[in-house]
């Protein structure tokens, strides 16, 4: 095996060379794409860096210095120019937050290397199985809005997308070969169309926390004030929620409801600097928990039976194809895919085709097995 050595990339820090830098990239067929954000280091997480390599050179853009980045938004939504990346949907929906892009003409090689039914889908795995290197990926919690950024972080940065357009050739020659090219590309497109619909949930919901069910409902309620101190500590502090008091700690502390800092200390949660810190605040949001009406969760309706027994016959078809496929189930039908026609339930062909309509492959493939599943 082999270590990294690459020539230092090109850091863009100025609106005039990112200028320059999309001038560039205009011009390329295909270029690779990657993105740092800081989610383990602030309240709200922003994309740190942007990292794009062509077959010559490598890119690592600041966004936290560039204040307009809209040189970028012809680049990504160019269909002319194919933008490779490694397991997108989080670096799709980062970029389309924090700035708004739209993206067309996607190649995800971890999407492929699951299509072709590769075991370890991991970039670091990927790039030692294909090239025999080794890369170190004990940055990849690294704090990205540090700034200076370390060489040694750039280093690992540029990693991530200079080999991507050779690992993209590679994969898409096995697709070709396999006749999976089309399965691939209904999946490219559907995750440029990618969105984040649990970013705008309120991070305060105190039912997102594992045990929170099993409180009375009073309790329930004062969980309910915990969850909102710990949001306003971290929005203060600018740093993520874990940071400031972990789950475990706010449950611990609305199943025993301590009403002074005496009590807080006995109990053995919480540090000497976090009593000192937040003791009081912590006490006063307690007690206005236990002044507030209960509060019980929001009970979804239940599925109907034929719902359900729809569901389970598609997922055993879904496994039975995907066994015979060798890839992971989600492969052979989506589950947002799979929910939505136990939901509708077509009849026949004909309303299958219409919810199926953006993945024609597997809907040639797998049409009239799914009506059988469903029917048979």
């Amino acid at each position: 095996m082999s270590t990294v050595e690459l020539c230092e990339p090109n850091l863009v820090t100025r609106e005039d060379t990112l200028k320059e830098l999309c001038g560039k990239l205009i011009s390329e067929k295909q270029i690779a794409v990657d993105t740092e954000s800081n989610s383990l280091f602030a309240y709200r997480e922003q994309v740190c860096l942007i990292q794009f390599s062509t077959p010559e050179e490598d890119f690592i853009i600041d966004p936290l210095v560039i204040s307009d980045l809209s040189p970028l938004s012809p680049i990504f939504s160019n269909p002319t120019i194919e933008k490779i990346f490694h397991a997108c949907e989080y670096d799709l929906i980062c970029l389309k937050r924090d700035f708004g892009f739209t993206f067309s003409n996607i190649f995800d090689t971890f999407t492929a290397a699951r299509i072709l039914g590769r075991e370890a889908v991991g970039l670091g795995a990927i790039l030692e199985s294909e090239f025999s290197i080794q890369v170190n990926k004990r940055y990849q919690r690294a704090n990205w809005g540090q700034r200076p950024l370390p060489r040694h972080l750039l280093a690992y940065a540029q990693i991530d997308t200079h080999y991507l357009i050779s690992v993209r050739d590679r994969f898409a020659a096995e697709l070709e070969q396999k006749g999976l090219m089309p399965l691939a590309r209904e999946d490219f497109i559907r995750l440029c169309q990618v969105n984040n619909h649990n970013y705008d949930e309120k991070t305060d919901d105190c039912w997102r926390i594992n045990g929170a069910s099993d409180l009375t409902p009073q309790k329930a309620a004062v969980l309910n004030e915990l969850c909102r101190l710990r949001d306003r500590i971290a929005k203060r502090i600018n740093q993520p929620l874990f940071k400031v008091y972990n789950d475990r700690i706010l449950l611990e502390l609305a199943k025993e409801c301590p009403r002074s800092m005496e009590e807080i200390q006995t109990l053995g949660l919480l540090n000497s600097r976090q009593i000192k810190q937040d003791g009081e605040a912590i006490v006063a949001a307690i007690n206005k928990g236990l002044a507030a009406p209960p509060l019980h969760p929001n009970r979804s309706h239940r599925p109907s039976d034929q719902f359900l027994s729809r569901l389970e016959n598609l997922r055993k078809w879904r496994k039975s194809a995907a066994l015979k496929m060798q890839v992971s189930s989600d492969v052979v039908l989506p589950r947002d895919l799979l929910f939505q026609i136990a939901e509708t339930n077509p009849g026949n062909i004909q309303e299958l085709q219409g919810i199926m309509k953006n993945v024609p492959w597997r809907m040639q493939q797998f049409g009239d097995q799914i009506i059988n599943a469903i029917h048979g």
